[in-house]
């Protein structure tokens, strides 16, 4: 399916689902949408499932948005309590179409508590309270985190544990009903040959004559450019790179340390999301990547530049981009709001060292080369969201993988086919009306 058909399918005010392979324009779609709507005098809730997702598109979390915060059970008191809030039920109320970005790594549970959040504050039975949702993401990309810890509750949860892992999973998402929107076309990847190995990950088809094609990528870690961005599994890796990297340089450092406040465990939240660090330490010549979207002044997350100096009157970092832009950065803020108040805060400025980065911190960043170790992959997702960063394979530069680098989840391969299929029959019934 193409953007415009997507496009077209959304104006009519159905729930969607739009997925797709990275780089087909998911985000693009949204954005489009979201400014038709806005032409309307509709002003859409765009959301997103984690922090760091919801820098991409300028919104905000939708455990914040809904005001199920970092609850991962809802009981009837919660939700009493959430329905009671003036700034919580003034934000659903008013809502007509909710965008959530990066579905892939919302559980079930949560967007059950979504929909029942919904339900209660417009009085309304129908699916999430008969707003238009819009859920984006695509399930081979990372999947949820799952956590073992249990919550201290004295009442019964409203929504049983899910036995399943995915939002699809939900009840909330069959409900739902929503049009699947498979975009087919291919706006990141415009090597031929490295687009095939992808799919071929995707599609669980990957060979030989792939494996082959991989290696030539091979290189030996003294040969590894030192300005592409390194992409590792585990923080340990990167903090040692980035570490060591900052520490050739000569000249004085720099430290900007991270201002918070708020409740504990709200702050500790948007610290775990914020791809800022909390003590940030910067010599000129360093290798910076620009944390947070500020397209007034030049920048979005993944915009990646060098340390030209530091500003002679306040101290800030001036970094020069790689399209030769000079910028002076100051410090930006990542909040969470609950009950209509801004419970936690955080103040940093949006740069991090960019000799390397976590795969996980990577997703929704397009980068024109990269330096990757994919040897200790230790989740389906995980090679594939890492390769499909990259643009052509003169972009991709391998220090080494192993199997699961080039797996995807058996589970969501064949929900996938289900997804192209549900896809092309929506293009046909939309096409002939």
């Amino acid at each position: 399916m193409t953007q415009s058909q997507a496009l077209s399918i959304l104006k009519t005010g159905a729930n969607v689902f739009l997925t797709g392979e990275p780089g087909s324009g998911k985000t693009h779609t949204i954005n489009e949408y979201a400014a038709y709507l806005v032409g309307k005098g509709i002003e859409p809730a765009i959301t997103a499932s984690t922090g760091i997702a919801a820098t991409h598109i300028d919104g905000m979390t939708i455990h914040s948005w809904s005001g199920i915060g970092i609850k991962k059970k809802l009981t009837k008191h919660d939700l009493n309590k959430i329905a009671s809030s003036g700034y919580i039920t003034k934000r659903v109320r008013r809502a007509k179409v909710l965008i959530i970005d990066e579905v892939s790594m919302l559980p079930p549970e949560t967007l059950s508590m979504i929909d029942a959040v919904c339900r209660e504050i417009k009085k309304n039975s129908e699916p999430f309270g008969g707003i238009q949702v819009v859920l984006v993401g695509d399930f081979f990309q990372l999947p949820p985190v799952i956590r073992t810890e249990t919550e201290d509750i004295s009442q019964s949860p409203l929504i049983e544990e899910s036995i399943g892992r995915f939002a699809y999973d939900s009840p909330a998402w069959t409900r739902a009903n929503s049009v699947v929107c498979y975009l087919t076309e291919q706006y990141r990847q415009d090597d031929k040959d490295y687009l095939a190995v992808l799919s071929a990950i995707r599609r669980n088809v990957f060979n030989d004559d792939h494996l082959r094609s991989i290696k030539a990528r091979e290189i030996k870690s003294h040969t590894a450019l030192e300005r592409a961005p390194k992409l590792f599994s585990r923080n340990i890796d990167v903090d040692r790179v980035n570490n060591e990297m900052l520490a050739k340089l000569s000249g004085e450092s720099r430290t900007f340390e991270m201002f918070s406040r708020g409740a504990k465990q709200l702050v500790a939240s948007l610290k775990k999301n914020c791809l800022s660090p909390e003590t940030l330490e910067l010599k000129i010549g360093g290798a910076v990547m620009f944390t947070k979207n500020n397209l007034k002044e030049g920048f979005v997350n993944g915009t990646l530049g060098v340390v030209d100096g530091f500003d002679k009157n306040g101290g800030q970092p001036i970094i020069k981009t790689r399209s030769g832009r000079r910028i002076k950065v100051l410090p930006m803020e990542w909040k969470m709001e609950e009950n209509g108040k801004i419970r936690a805060q955080i103040m940093q400025l949006p740069l991090r060292l960019a000799w390397a980065i976590t795969v996980h911190k990577s997703q929704g960043m397009s980068l024109d080369e990269a330096v990757m170790d994919l040897s200790d992959v230790f989740e389906f997702g995980q090679g594939y969201v890492a390769l499909s960063r990259v643009r052509r394979f003169s972009g991709l530069h391998l220090l080494g993988w192993n199997e699961r680098a080039f797996q995807v989840d058996p589970e969501v391969l064949v929900k996938d086919e289900y997804f192209r299929h549900a896809s092309s029959d929506a293009e046909t019934m939309f096409r002939g009306t």
